[in-house]
């Protein structure tokens, strides 16, 4: 019986060696899965109250009187930018996510069935198609990603105060009630504005340009991705002239609010620089160059020998025979006569010698 259930323990486990792709997981999985929709949720709250409420408060700071560096017109709002915020949101969600699920789809067709890769979740109740679960997987990642990138902006914009280039058209603020004689004055009244509340509020967010920091990650994360992923035969020209467009069109973006007068080159390099370190980040720290996760080696048991009949073998105890023992004895004593004694033995102890045994 016992050699019967090792024989069917060791088919379960080559049954399982032959299937190394298939991976079971404990209950704490989902465990993890709530833990994640809990930060996610605590993310996407967070990016919510910095942009549309006034929960964090900017902070306000002076100006120099008849200060160049604030005095450019108005661009008006931002819907009339050139780049307006809905063409950016758009672009930073619609092209990952058709460069993601297009590659996506192509590495799953192209792939071999070895080399397929299959997750249980939560022992056998849900089962995830590898396409599937690279697909949530990334773009998961990826959205976090930009969430993460809006708070960073975001409160950046909200604890420097910088002011945009046309910060003082539209503050209004009215010189000659603030004594302003010279361009040395600074002004740190928070009554100074005389403009539109709302507008002066939006003008005192500049450092750092949050749609350039968008903008870049969105690009970077994507570039890697088709950079990493994609696998081009024929053609060497492909990946780059793709990767080199998706980063004009971020860089586009800075240069337009520059010229615009919306933001300064300073924020511009902020924005590209948070970005495309959350984006370098993520791909390289969390996602592992949207590599394939290997399984680790199956373990292998020691066999125990087996007799002619199959059965397995009982190992026993070694027990010394008694005649052994014996001539062990008669070994060790004789091996002493040749030996000088220099005490005379004692005549009640009776030891073999050669001598006797000759004259016998």
């Amino acid at each position: 019986v016992r050699g019967g259930t090792e024989q069917k323990e060791e088919g379960s486990t080559m049954a399982a060696e032959e299937k190394p792709a298939v991976k079971s997981s404990s209950s704490i999985l989902p465990c993890f899965l709530f833990v994640e929709l809990v930060i996610m949720a605590g993310t996407v709250l967070l990016a919510y109250y910095f942009e549309y409420t006034d929960t964090f408060p900017v902070h306000v700071q002076g100006f120099f009187c008849f200060d160049k560096a604030f005095s450019k017109p108005y661009p008006g709002p931002e819907e009339r930018s050139n780049v307006p915020p809905v063409l950016v949101y758009s672009m930073v969600a619609a092209i990952p996510t058709i460069t993601i699920l297009a590659g996506e789809v192509m590495v799953f067709f192209m792939r071999s069935e070895g080399t397929q890769e299959k997750t249980i979740v939560t022992a056998d109740c849900c089962y995830f198609n590898p396409l599937l679960r690279r697909i949530i997987r990334f773009l998961g990642v990826y959205t976090f990603g930009v969430f993460t990138t809006t708070i960073f902006a975001n409160a950046g914009q909200v604890v420097t105060g910088n002011q945009t280039p046309h910060f003082l058209s539209a503050c209004r603020p009215n010189y000659t009630a603030l004594g302003c004689h010279s361009n040395l004055q600074y002004i740190t009244e928070r009554k100074a504005c005389t403009g539109n509340p709302l507008i002066v509020a939006s003008a005192r967010k500049s450092f750092p340009s949050k749609d350039a920091a968008l903008s870049v990650y969105s690009a970077v994360y994507t570039v890697m991705y088709v950079t990493l992923v994609f696998r081009t035969k024929g053609t060497r020209l492909t990946k780059p002239t793709l990767s080199l467009t998706l980063l004009c069109l971020a860089m586009l973006v800075g240069v337009v609010r520059v010229a615009e007068y919306r933001n300064h080159w300073a924020d511009i390099l902020a924005g590209y620089f948070t970005g495309g370190a959350i984006a370098v980040f993520l791909v390289t720290c969390v996602i592992n160059n949207f590599q394939q996760t290997k399984p680790p080696p199956p373990l292998v048991r020691p066999q125990r020998p087996e007799s002619v009949l199959g059965m397995p073998m009982v190992a026993l105890p070694c027990v010394e025979s008694p005649l052994e023992k014996l001539q062990g004895d008669l070994h060790s004593l004789r091996s002493h006569d040749h030996q000088p004694h220099r005490f005379p033995v004692p005549p009640d102890v009776l030891v073999p010698s050669r001598s006797i045994t000759s004259e016998v």
